[in-house]
């Protein structure tokens, strides 16, 4: 195995949405909690590509944000070649926040629309002072809009003169503009088209092979995770319910869960029709279900499941949170495997 570059233990976000005090105070009430992330753990390995999938909601983009600095943890621990990050403001300490940027879902948000693209790639080069001289950091912002496709020329545009395929693109070369090691990629391709998403996707493989970069990719599209991942983490109402290699995901999953996100790959065979489908909605995170999250919507639920909540165990080569799957329940003549 290699070395961890990315190594989270423990990791808890927790959201206050009580009313006022004095509102409590005179109509009555408890404190309300919202757990978007509670307890999760994963390590990533250097070079290698670990995915975040599951429905709206689940925490996937809480934990980029967390691993960002852009939100505060309530609990755990975020280490990141050796260097604790959990509770540090965004941006410190600034020789380790240079190591890692992050690339986000919407390119027509994410750049700022009253400055020039080359401005919107140097200003990163500029605040981790990478390039102080401004001849030198103009030449650097041109190499790297030709490196991802675009032309040198295209430095003195704005935003809103591309497409949204090109604003992404944009949106990779300020990421790489520090020589970072490892981003963090918040659904990068959930707003473009479909043809546009392949081109993104192996610009990011090209550049992982040639820079040597690490992927904390979100995805709710298992198409794409399914192309991008090495690892495959499925989350659950902010809970990892299934950690395993991209191939051992799509050949066996385990957990129920997994199983239901994997029906929603066309298959044209449809040779597990006939198979137990979880059914239902997602619970109110707000108000999740006592012991297993997922244990109303789950076909191999018992009253242990009700009460007691699983742990995150070792299954052989993966990670599972599910007492079905620990108890031997789970009847692998079930488990939905695609070609």
């Amino acid at each position: 195995m290699r070395d961890p570059i990315l190594t989270v233990s423990g990791l808890k976000k927790s959201f206050d949405l009580s009313q006022p005090f004095v509102t409590r105070l005179m109509k009555g009430g408890e404190r309300r909690y919202v757990h978007a992330v509670d307890g999760v753990d994963f390590s990533i390995e250097r070079g290698t590509t670990l995915s975040l999938v599951g429905e709206s909601g689940c925490g996937k983009s809480t934990v980029a944000k967390l691993l960002m600095g852009l939100t505060r943890p309530t609990g755990g621990s975020i280490r990141f070649d050796g260097h604790e990050l959990a509770g540090i403001r965004a941006g410190q300490p600034s020789v380790v926040r240079r190591r890692m940027q992050m690339i986000f879902q919407d390119p027509y948000a994410s750049l700022n629309p009253r400055w020039r693209v080359a401005r919107i790639i140097g200003e990163p080069m500029k605040s981790f002072a990478t390039h102080p001289d401004p001849v030198a950091r103009r030449k650097e912002v041109d190499r790297l809009l030709e490196f991802v496709g675009l032309s040198a020329a295209d430095g003195e545009k704005f935003p809103h003169e591309f497409s949204g395929g090109q604003r992404q693109r944009i949106s990779i070369a300020r990421a790489i503009s520090t020589k970072p090691e490892f981003l963090v990629c918040d659904e990068p391709t959930s707003a473009l088209d479909v043809s546009v998403q392949a081109q993104i996707l192996n610009l990011m493989r090209e550049l992982q092979k040639e820079l040597g970069l690490t992927y904390l990719f979100i995805s709710h599209d298992l198409a794409v995770v399914n192309y991008i991942s090495d690892q495959i983490g499925v989350m659950y109402l902010g809970r990892l319910v299934e950690l395993a290699s991209a191939e051992r995901i799509f050949s066996t999953p385990q957990h129920p869960y997994t199983r239901l996100l994997l029906e929603t790959v066309p298959d044209i065979t449809m040779a597990h029709r006939d198979m137990d489908r979880p059914a239902g909605e997602v619970p109110n995170p707000i108000t999740p279900p006592p012991g297993c999250h997922f244990n109303p919507r789950c076909p191999l639920v018992n009253d242990r499941c009700r009460a007691e909540a699983p742990a995150f165990r070792v299954h052989g080569d993966a990670q599972v949170r599910c007492h079905a799957v620990q108890e031997g329940r789970s009847d692998p003549k079930k488990l939905r495997k695609v070609g």
